[in-house]
């Protein structure tokens, strides 16, 4: 056999077990996804055969009686991590048009590694900050200021109704936009740049602004990053669990007040597993988290199926 056939030979069983290990790797991915799926189902059978579709319906959480409900817990999770995106989207995209189009050139760097940084920070940091730190100033200043202005107005006056205490599902929802913020905004910094200079100058050159050519050039040529960017924040947001315990109150119940204290899926998780002695309050406990696991990879695909439609439309007149 000469040298060249001996070296095609060898390239191929390389190149063999590079796909091959590759292809394990994937598959043990897989592996793992349905492993943690099957466990959580498995954990939580005696809770589902106990109350059924009255889980999610329920919103009683008595350990002394043995009843359990996931209803106040969904609530809380939807709503600080709905608050936690309204206020971080706006905030991220005008970090990121700054960094890009507006920052000079000596600020640019500096302020974009603060921004990374502070998504290094650990979670419990942002907890014990919202916590000791604040927890007393929003309470003092902020809380009253929106019961004052806000709590007259029809409708919207109702989500501010409440003693301000600094804690609940308001104060959760900020702690977690304050999280996310870094996240968001360093993923739009990034797609924003890979916009080709000559189409920003060549909209300049046209006269136009530089909203408009945020608006008409940037956005729709990263339109697919930012949404991968903002579904990475609202993943971020769902599963968070030692910021939101620290903040949002920690009760089991359900008000329109935002004031009011709450209960996330993981804030239950966190308070509780390590307590559950009964069986049943074990398995209502590996409900929730299969719950949150559905709620998380039913976005995931949500997100999924945006991008890949937004891919098809790309070119297409509107």
């Amino acid at each position: 056999m000469s040298t060249l056939q001996q070296k095609l030979k060898r390239e191929r069983l390389l190149d063999m077990l590079f796909v091959g290990t590759t292809r394990m790797f994937a598959f043990l991915l897989l592996a793992s996804l349905v492993g943690i799926m099957l466990s959580l189902v498995i954990g939580a059978l005696p809770s589902m055969r106990e109350f059924g579709l009255g889980f999610f319906t329920s919103a009683n959480w008595d350990t002394v009686q043995g009843q359990y409900g996931a209803l106040a817990p969904i609530y809380g999770t939807l709503v600080t991590s709905v608050i936690a995106l309204l206020i971080a989207v706006p905030v991220s995209f005008g970090i990121a048009i700054f960094l890009t189009e507006l920052c000079p050139t000596t600020l640019r760097r500096p302020l974009g590694i603060c921004i990374e940084l502070l998504a290094g920070i650990p979670s419990i940091i942002y907890g014990m900050w919202g916590l000791f730190v604040f927890a007393p100033v929003f309470s003092e200043y902020i809380q009253p200021f929106f019961i004052e202005y806000l709590g007259p107005i029809p409708f919207i006056g109702s989500l501010f109704h409440g003693a301000p205490m600094g804690i609940g599902l308001f104060a959760a929802g900020l702690i977690l936009a304050i999280m996310i913020i870094p996240f968001i905004a360093s993923v739009m910094r990034d797609v924003f740049e890979v916009t080709p200079p000559m189409l920003k100058e060549s909209a300049y050159g046209l006269g136009s602004t530089t909203w408009e050519v945020v608006r008409y050039v940037v956005l729709p040529y990263t339109k697919t990053g930012v949404v991968g960017g903002i579904i990475l924040g609202l993943g971020r947001a769902l599963g968070e669990t030692m910021a939101v315990t620290f903040v949002i109150g920690n009760t089991f119940n359900i008000s329109a007040s935002l004031y009011n204290s709450g209960v996330s899926i993981t804030s239950a998780l966190a308070n509780e597993f390590a307590e559950a002695v009964d069986p049943l309050h074990l398995s209502s406990l590996l409900y929730l988290g299969l719950i949150l696991f559905v709620i998380t990879f039913v976005v995931l695909c949500i997100s999924k199926l945006m991008l890949l439609r937004m891919q098809r439309n790309e070119g297409r007149a509107h």
